[in-house]
């Protein structure tokens, strides 16, 4: 088959992002334009905010990813765009410009799940290193700020599909960071900012319990998964008001607030501006808090993996950058004689290059969207 280049459109939260990849396995161009400086103000992703943001800089990002790969819209073989999981107004912008293309240059558009875009982001880098083998079933942990999910994922003629073995009851892994990082005053976004401070801490100070899920999950309506299969979910919420009773018990709260006044007059804080603010007691709490996340995460998705007898294992999604995380499922993995594989860290968080990756087998299969198709903020992986 000749090369068919496609143009990757996300927009499903934060990033405003396009790319151009060639049949599925070469990255021609990936532009991203973060929206941290819009929302650092709020301690979080503002959906109207963001939405608008979108709206700003759909146009040039998109005509940026073809210049940089050197390609017109009519040089291109189509359009992919993720459809969901995502914020509605973000999604929609993202959607409706790939609409109005699509549409005025009679090009296919392939609409896409941002998870399963997050998954063939590994799958992406394993071809641009020359590997095309992979072992099935495959499980894959999809973590970020919005999404901690295990899916097994087989392959067959009409392309990959996913049985969900695993999601957050509350909080994703991610958004507890941020919400952390938030309390603490230590900036947005925070996951990075607790990496690198986690570094300057004892993870072993203090002991955070994992959570125990001792009940059905309440949002499952018999249809989304089977009783049957064993599950291996998260929930994230009890760590989180963990810390906040901590802060509460161990009088943080004015260190908190001369952190906040201080790096408040710094433009662009970085983390040795929080660094030089923070005392020993935060930067134990911090590491405590990432290396009980990490545990639970490692041990959790290993325990899934032992259950369906997974052949390969990913780990993907902004999370996935934690070197923490990485070191964890590599040392463990490693005794379980699993080979676990990551998207580099510039594909780990959102992407428009992951988007046109996993378009490219339906491109193949000619599994084109209608142009009705709507967005879906809460859709499904299947």
């Amino acid at each position: 088959m000749p090369d068919a280049y496609i143009l990757g459109i996300e927009s499903s939260c934060d990033e405003t992002a396009a790319a151009v990849v060639r049949s599925g396995e070469q990255v021609v161009s990936n532009v991203v334009f973060s929206q941290i400086a819009a929302h650092q103000p709020y301690g979080g992703v503002v959906p109207e905010l963001a939405s608008r943001e979108h709206l700003r800089a759909i146009v040039p990002v998109v005509r940026k990813a073809l210049a940089d790969a050197g390609r017109t819209l009519r040089s291109i073989d189509a359009l992919a765009v993720t459809q969901g999981p995502g914020l509605a107004g973000a999604l929609l912008v993202g959607i409706s410009y790939a609409k109005a293309l699509a549409f005025a240059l009679d090009k296919p558009l392939i609409a896409v799940n941002h998870l399963e875009g997050h998954i063939h982001a590994v799958l992406l880098e394993e071809r641009q290193k020359g590997s095309h083998k992979l072992n099935f079933p495959v499980l894959a942990l999809v973590v970020s700020g919005g999404h901690t999910h295990l899916y097994l994922a087989t392959q067959g003629k009409q392309g990959w599909s996913y049985q969900n073995v695993g999601h957050t009851r509350d909080d994703a892994a991610g958004e507890a960071f941020d919400k952390v990082a938030k309390l603490l005053a230590l900036g947005y976004p925070g996951g990075p900012m607790i990496e690198k401070l986690s570094a300057h801490g004892n993870p072993n100070a203090i002991s955070f319990p994992p959570a125990q899920l001792k009940h059905r999950d309440r949002n499952d309506r018999g249809s989304r998964r089977d009783s049957d299969q064993p599950q291996f979910d998260f929930s994230y919420s009890g760590i989180k008001t963990a810390v906040l009773r901590y802060a509460d018990t161990h009088d943080l709260k004015s260190s908190i607030e001369a952190r906040r006044a201080a790096t408040r007059t710094i433009p662009k804080p970085t983390a040795a501006d929080y660094l030089s603010h923070c005392d020993r007691q935060t930067l134990d709490l911090v590491a405590s808090f990432q290396h009980a996340v990490v545990e639970d995460l490692v041990g959790k998705t290993l325990d899934a993996a032992r259950a369906c007898n997974a052949a390969s294992l990913f780990v993907t999604g902004g999370v996935a950058a934690n070197q923490e995380l990485r070191q964890g499922f590599e040392r463990d993995a490693a005794m379980e004689g699993l080979r676990v594989y990551f998207p580099s860290r510039p594909l780990s968080t959102d992407n428009a290059a992951m988007i046109a990756t996993a378009a490219y087998p339906r491109f193949v299969a000619q599994d084109f969207a209608p142009m009705d198709f709507c967005a879906e903020a809460g859709l499904a992986l299947k």
